[in-house]
């Protein structure tokens, strides 16, 4: 396994980190939002987990950066 750079392991930490609070910041609305959404009107479940499914791509996309940039790919 190669050693990696001080610098590129602090910047892949950096990357996943705000994936993970961006996906946070996202849902945080969101969740009461589509809880309110739900207790008016039950069949709207599906729009409303498909809406809030949608943010965690952030996180996921912070993880492939961060492994980009400590596999030395880019």
């Amino acid at each position: 396994m190669a050693v990696v750079d001080t610098t590129l392991a602090l910047a892949a930490a950096m990357v996943m980190s705000s994936g993970l609070i961006a996906t946070g910041i996202a849902q945080h609305g969101m969740g009461a939002a589509g809880m309110g959404i739900i207790g008016e009107k039950p069949e709207k479940f599906g729009t409303v987990l498909f809406f809030f499914v949608i943010p965690e791509t952030l996180w996921i996309i912070g993880f492939v950066l961060g492994v980009i940039l400590l596999l030395n790919i880019l």
